[in-house]
């Protein structure tokens, strides 16, 4: 059997909760050195695609070139896969039917069309440091609001301390006393709710797991990755969360948005320490897979060295993502505990373009020092800056994309999609078609 990769250009339904959309049908075959398909699938009388079940499907292709032909090859699957636009001939086929017309996407993945075919690894995201903590004239608070309105605002990864009080996990800074920002799953809700209605974003959740030193009766770990598996799942997050094929992954193992998004698995999971992936797979090691630059850092220099973990190797960092930590703090004293907390007073330096101290410096630093961007820009107060978006501006030039949008707590910048009704989706997908054996 022959099957044809179709590449993801403008999708306009709810993805399949199986990993692949995979569909029966035949297809229009243009040859031609100039040809240009366009295929067209539409009518689909079904709630959802699953893997093995037979869609009706319709296929026209035009093609702008005069001297193209059109054939057509019948009884084929047609996998609907973002990935690349290599060419192939297939069985059954000759030369002159491989396509080699360049795909054009107009579908926004995490907010621009570029990131779609774009590895994981290869994306500069803005992270909100302390995501959950949000509380107006508290000292423990880092953000100004909340995460659905983090995540409307274009933040893509959410960083946040736990701590286990009486056998449930809470959102705690330093100490539930100081600030208790409620619990890990109410909060994971939150996140799998917003997820659910935005089926072309991928989110990175990094655990800071702030017990990590503690010890049960026995001696062993008080809190591990496997604590987090009962919030994750009641509160729906489990299904989109993507299990690598490897604990630790390099630069060139991610997949792109684009195959994140397809597969449904839209959800990356980091803990910092304690983690066990023989229980929990699905929640990587960060220091297997990325590092960070000096963290809590009081220096307005921001240095790109590497902080976290200690004694990481050359030739290991630059095959690893790495996080540059830009939240600048002062020390106070609170109730005898001694605490970093965010300088507010510098934030519209802290959080800018340009200068000395600025997020865009020490981008373009980090970007001179390893010859690539940070994957992530960890930041308190993301709204706070010279102007609206500011951190959002950096995050833009560092992935040489366009930032358009306007920033922050106000409308949502990804477009949340409608949902399908259960006896019809809509697609129109513009292609280019690799035979492959």
């Amino acid at each position: 059997m022959m099957t044809h990769f179709i590449w993801l250009a403008g999708l306009a339904a709810a993805q399949s909760s199986q990993s692949i959309l995979t569909l029966s049908g035949s297809i229009a075959q243009v040859t031609g050195a100039d040809a240009t398909p366009t295929l067209s699938l539409s009518d689909f009388e079904a709630s959802t695609f699953e893997t093995g079940t037979t869609y009706g499907l319709s296929a026209s292709i035009g093609a702008p070139n005069a001297t193209a032909s059109k054939t057509t090859s019948s009884q084929n699957t047609l996998t609907v896969i973002a990935g690349g636009s290599g060419t192939t001939v297939g069985r059954n086929m000759t030369a002159s039917t491989t396509i080699t017309a360049q795909p054009t996407n107009t579908q926004p993945c995490n907010n621009y069309p570029e990131f779609c075919t774009r590895r994981y690894s290869n994306i500069t995201e803005v992270c909100a440091h302390n995501s959950p903590f949000v509380r107006k004239n508290n000292a423990g608070s880092n953000q100004a609001y909340g995460v659905t309105q983090q995540l409307n605002d274009g933040v893509r990864m959410l960083q946040g301390q736990t701590h286990y009080v009486n056998g449930t996990l809470y959102y705690c800074h330093t100490s539930c006393d100081l600030l208790n920002a409620g619990s890990v799953e109410s909060y994971f809700t939150e996140v799998a709710g917003w997820v659910e209605n935005h089926p072309f974003d991928v989110v990175t959740i990094l655990i800071g797991n702030a017990d990590y030193e503690e010890k049960d009766v026995n001696g062993n770990p008080l809190v591990t990755s496997k604590n987090y598996v009962d919030p994750i799942e009641k509160s729906g997050l489990r299904q989109y969360i993507y299990q690598p094929p490897k604990t630790a992954m390099t630069l060139e193992d991610w997949p792109t948005l684009g195959e994140l998004i397809v597969r449904g698995k839209r959800i990356i999971m980091f803990i910092d320490y304690n983690f066990d992936t023989d229980a929990v797979p699905y929640m990587l090691w960060e220091f297997y897979n990325m590092w960070e630059t000096p963290y809590s850092p009081t220096d307005v220099n921001f240095p790109c060295t590497i902080g976290r973990p200690e004694g990481l190797s050359q030739n290991k960092s630059n095959s690893m993502m790495y996080m540059a930590n830009h939240n600048l703090n002062v020390e106070v004293s609170i109730a005898e505990i001694s605490l970093l907390i965010p300088n507010t007073v510098a934030l519209e330096t802290t959080n800018g373009v340009n200068g000395t101290g600025s997020l865009g410096l020490m981008s373009n630093s980090c970007t001179e020092d390893w010859g690539r961007p940070p994957n992530f820009l960890l930041v308190d107060y993301y709204n706070a800056g010279p102007f609206n978006g500011s951190v959002f501006e950096v995050a833009a030039r560092a992935n040489n994309v366009t930032y358009n949008q306007k920033c922050c707590g106000t409308a949502s910048f990804a477009t949340e999609l409608p949902r399908p009704s259960a006896t019809h989706f809509g697609l129109i997908i513009t292609v280019a078609v690799s035979l492959m054996f």
